[in-house]
């Protein structure tokens, strides 16, 4: 459990452990329209640029609710009534971005490989050339049905080089696997508080080209998701067109002064990258199998293939690592069954080993023999 409270360690890909200092910077109350409060919101909005490598060219547009909200906030901002969109799928998330479109009426076709499988290259060229009428490419940079690492910064050369724009979804990377816009052009990213960037979940952002969001008046479906609208309002005076979730924006902000002082997206990227090889390296000499050969898997979250062995039940290995303090995930793979044990939050090493025990403990007490497939 943690030191904080007796809470449970979060092995998922969010919301995840907080620290004692994100969590204590929730007991205040801020009016929305403060001049404290608008200036946090400079503060953050300025920060997540920076991150992505956008100062100059890009803007962020926070949202309230979850990363979905965001997601579908910014499919229906960006992307015009008459336009066209083609959404590489290789997980339930990609497959999130063409229900969206669905409900927002944008057109779209896509390209999908298995979830253990990267987008392919050559047909993501191919299909670009064949039809002129796609003007947006949509990914997932990790895509944490599987916890692969798809190749973004080909992905967007392939884009860019056919003058289409680029939107990723990069809800379970932003803040820990490199993203720079001056290197991997995008016309938006997506992510939210409560994943590489350690906050509490309650609000996503976006951080748009603003040359393209500046065209995106009328584009948007739905009021309460309306970008354009946001950001007008948001350059205007500084504040959010409705109730903004308060606790969660001091909360990141904190969050955010954590983030710079590990050592900003490196820093934390090689303790995500410590844990996870911790974590596969254990599970594997307890027979377990990872879904992905590890030059494929991002250090964000693990797949493992579900053990034969009879005596293994999920649902009762979960319940006996809960009653430890450890929170693992059940699969979301079509491909196999499986579950998934994160590596991201405020973790290290004491904590993945500790997990590694558990998991040891549970699966004797249970009489498995093998964690193999």
């Amino acid at each position: 459990m943690t030191t904080h409270s007796k809470d449970p360690w979060l092995l998922t890909p969010g919301p995840l452990t907080t620290s004692a200092l994100t969590k204590e910077a929730m007991l205040h109350d801020w009016g929305s329209r403060d001049a404290e409060f608008i200036e946090t919101n400079r503060r953050f909005r300025e920060r997540l640029v920076e991150i992505a490598g956008g100062k100059g060219t890009h803007v962020c547009v926070p949202l309230q609710g979850s990363g979905t909200f965001v997601v579908e906030a910014t499919l229906g901002t960006l992307i015009p009534k008459n336009g066209k969109a083609l959404v590489l799928i290789n997980g339930a998330y990609g497959q999130r971005m063409t229900k969206i479109l669905d409900y927002a009426g944008r057109p779209h076709d896509v390209l999908e490989t298995p979830e253990d499988t990267p987008p392919a290259l050559g047909d993501l060229e191919t299909a670009l050339k064949a039809d002129a009428a796609i003007t947006h490419v949509l990914a997932v940079y990790c895509e944490t049905t599987s916890g692969i690492a798809n190749p973004i910064e080909d992905i967007a050369r392939i884009t860019a080089d056919n003058g289409r724009a680029l939107i990723i979804d990069a809800m379970s990377a932003f803040g820990a696997l490199p993203l720079d816009a001056k290197k991997t052009p995008f016309d938006a990213m997506m992510a939210s508080s409560n994943k590489c960037l350690e906050g509490v979940p309650g609000m996503g952002f976006a951080i748009i080209r603003q040359s393209a969001l500046e065209t995106c008046q009328g584009n948007a479906h739905a009021l309460s998701l309306d970008l354009y609208d946001q950001w007008v309002a948001m350059e205007k005076n500084g504040q959010w067109r409705f109730t903004p979730p308060t606790h969660v924006i001091a909360a990141f902000d904190a969050a955010l002064n954590q983030f710079e002082a590990e050592g900003g997206t490196e820093g934390r990227h090689a303790r995500y990258s410590a844990n996870c090889k911790i974590l596969i390296t254990g599970m594997r000499a307890l027979g377990f199998e990872t879904l992905l050969p590890d030059d494929l898997q991002a250090p964000i979250i693990v797949t493992f293939k579900m053990p034969a062995d009879p005596a293994f039940e999920f649902q009762a290995f979960y319940d006996a690592l809960s009653a430890k303090g450890y929170v693992i995930y059940p699969g979301k793979l079509t491909v196999a069954p499986s579950f998934r044990i994160g590596c991201i939050g405020h973790l290290g090493e004491s904590e993945m080993n500790g997990a590694l025990d558990a998991i040891e403990a549970t699966v004797k007490t249970m009489g498995v023999t093998t964690g193999a497939p």
